[in-house]
Parts: C-alpha cells; sequence; structure tokens
C-alpha cells in the first residue's frame, strides 16, 4: 500500500509473542488472534515517504522504551513491525481501500504492535517518549490502543506495494469461499527493512478480519 517505507536505525526484530502471526506464505490462512496493545499513529491521503517518515520515531521509540522497561524486569521482548490500517475518508474499507481511484480519500493508521507483558504505568511511560520524539502535529496523536481483530485471514505478498492488488483479490476470494465476509480495517505488516530489498523481495502481510 505505501510508496515507500522508511526503516528505523535500530536492529530490526520481532516480537516473540506474535511468531505464529508473522508465519505467512503465499497460502491464505486462517487464525485466531489475542488483543494486543498498539501503538499507533493516524494519517490520509497518498502514502507518500513524506507523510510516514515524521510519524515513525515515534512510534519507535515507544517500541523500544518499552522493550527496555521491560528488559529490567526481566521480560525478554522484540520489537514488532511496521503494521497499517487502511480504509477512505467516507468508512469504506476491505477491498474498496485498495481499489478507490483516488488516493486523496485514503485515511490511515500507522502501529506497531506491543507486549501484553507490559503495565499501565510502563504503557504511559513509552508513549510519551515516543510523543517527545515527534513534531507538535504529530505528538498528540501517539496513542496506545487495544488491537482486537479476533478471526482474521491473511497472505503473504512478495514484491512492490504497488503490485498488491491481484494478492488481496485473491485473499478475498478466498474468504468468500469459505462462506465468511470481511469485517473491519484492511491490514498490512511490513516484514524487514525495505531499505535493503530490492522491490521485488518486498515481504508484506496481507491481513482481512472475518465473520
Amino acid at each position: 500500500m505505501p510508496d515507500t517505507l522508511v526503516a528505523p536505525t535500530e536492529t530490526f526484530h520481532r516480537p516473540a509473542s506474535i511468531d505464529e502471526e508473522l508465519r505467512a506464505t503465499a497460502e491464505v490462512r486462517f487464525l485466531d488472534l489475542p488483543p494486543r496493545p498498539a501503538a499507533m499513529l493516524d494519517g490520509e491521503g497518498p502514502p507518500e515517504e513524506s507523510s510516514f517518515a515524521p510519524r515513525l520515531p515515534g512510534l519507535y521509540a515507544t517500541a523500544w522504551t518499552l522493550r527496555f522497561a521491560l528488559k529490567c524486569r526481566g521480560i525478554l521482548t522484540k520489537v514488532g513491525p511496521l503494521e497499517g490500517l487502511w480504509w477512505t475518508v467516507d468508512g469504506t474499507t476491505d477491498l474498496d481501500v485498495i481499489l478507490a481511484p483516488g488516493r486523496d480519500l485514503w485515511r490511515w493508521t500507522l502501529l506497531i504492535g506491543l507486549p501484553n507483558a507490559a503495565e499501565p504505568a510502563e504503557l504511559e511511560a513509552a508513549v510519551e517518549a515516543g510523543r517527545a520524539r515527534l513534531a507538535a502535529p504529530y505528538a498528540g496523536n501517539l496513542r496506545i490502543e487495544t488491537l482486537a481483530e479476533g478471526r482474521v485471514a491473511q497472505v503473504l505478498h512478495l514484491g512492490p506495494y504497488a503490485t498488491e492488488r491481484p494478492t488481496i483479490e485473491r485473499l478475498h476470494a478466498t474468504i468468500a469461499a469459505t462462506g465468511l465476509r470481511p469485517r473491519g480495517r484492511h491490514h498490512e505488516l511490513y516484514l524487514g527493512d525495505p531499505r535493503r530489498s530490492a522491490p521485488d523481495r518486498l515481504r508484506t502481510i496481507i491481513r482481512q478480519p472475518v465473520e
């Protein structure tokens, strides 16, 4: 979905608690996901690098601050991948968010999943550290919310973000074939470091909550 992504300067890690969620393949899989906290920041319009880049320091500062706080309690975790929720200005979700002709209508939330082991005070301290890394227009929007998707279908897309459409259509066709239907927002998880990957080697998990 994004045109480009700016990776963090730190080593990229995945949270041990969601390893199963990240074992996506080209075959569509159905999973039941537990609720988890996530650091979130909203945006709108075309997903240019200039839109994403100012938000990333706050998200990664939140995630890394929490990781170190938990390590001090003897709980070892890893910082997970950048993720995105996508919809349109009128609330439309699912396939329409990808196929809509006007990218100016897009709305999105960037997020990084956080460990369930965190205490409320640790979460608050982490988000304050994240806000300190953001310019005024973004600091007030950084927050931690619970992401509760439940039953989802997901598939791995290999290649440029601009070529996701056939993968997304196949995902939705599989959902329909099983008698389920999409609900909630289109969800993408961006694996690896896009700075070090050729466009045809980019890996993106395409996820859709279902009912």
